[in-house]
């Protein structure tokens, strides 16, 4: 019997999440990775293969900021980026991470700098 490390788990649910959600022009995918250090977040238009807008925690503007502001505020960069990229709406992919924390504190943070999730 093969036991599985939590990284190992994260992908199998993560290719399973993949699996049933599809990005597209109108409705692009919201792409979380969560590291230790901070977050990545892409907005992802799978028909045509591109990415319309992301947010590091790179970011000058991000860096400083704590690690839950710091989720919050990234959601909210990337709603103001989704509305210069003309996407009202978006379909969120946590990437196999749990719905919980910096998660969802990004996914609230999109939602009040009006993006429809």
């Amino acid at each position: 019997m093969t036991v599985a490390t939590a990284p190992q788990r994260r992908l199998k649910r993560r290719r399973r999440v993949r699996a049933k959600i599809r990005g597209t022009a109108e409705r692009p995918r919201i792409s979380v990775f969560r590291s230790n250090r901070g977050l990545f977040v892409q907005l992802i238009d799978d028909d045509a293969g591109r990415t319309l807008a992301s947010v590091s925690w790179t970011e000058p503007d991000l860096r400083t900021l704590k690690p839950m502001e710091q989720a919050s505020r990234a959601g909210a960069l990337l709603a103001e980026r989704a509305a210069t990229a003309g996407v009202q709406r978006a379909v969120f992919d946590r990437g196999g991470y749990q719905y919980h924390g910096r998660v969802k504190a990004l996914a609230d943070g999109a939602r009040e700098g009006g993006l429809a999730i």
